[in-house]
């Protein structure tokens, strides 16, 4: 089946890293988010905005040594609001020749975020994210190819 990067974004709350596991049991994957860095090694959780961009690194660098180290199957478990955010991993799942899915999570499910991100932070995420439904050479030229 090769190698798959899997990028699961949405709002604090959405359920990412609840579905990040399930993925992970049925599919023998290893998921790498940022929660890890403000996990200790008792499993609590202490977000420190802070040392934010010291997460994104670490995840980013574990990600690549994953890939390095020719992981089959990784999840990526983070927000992904704006798309900068996402282009490191599209960059390196090029780079190392893995098959890269996007997956949006909506709170369906009236989630709570447990990451102390109030109702008008949300909103103001909600309306940083971009949906790309079209493969890139449709996004290219916005038109179809012969094939289309």
């Amino acid at each position: 089946m090769g190698r798959n990067l899997i990028l699961l974004r949405g709002l604090p709350g959405t359920g990412k890293s609840s579905f990040a596991n399930l993925l992970s049991e049925i599919s023998d994957s290893r998921i790498y988010s940022l929660d890890e860095y403000f996990t200790n090694s008792s499993g609590e959780y202490k977000f420190n905005f802070k040392e934010n961009h010291l997460a994104y690194k670490n995840c980013e660098n574990n990600v690549k040594s994953a890939m390095q180290s020719e992981i089959p199957n990784i999840i990526v478990d983070q927000t992904f609001a704006l798309f900068w955010e996402l282009e490191p991993y599209l960059s390196l799942g090029k780079e190392f020749g893995y098959r890269t899915y996007v997956c949006t999570l909506e709170n369906r499910h009236n989630g709570e975020n447990i990451h102390g991100i109030t109702d008008e932070q949300l909103v103001k995420m909600a309306k940083g994210f971009q949906i790309e439904l079209l493969p890139e050479r449709l996004r290219r030229n916005g038109t179809t190819d012969e094939h289309g």
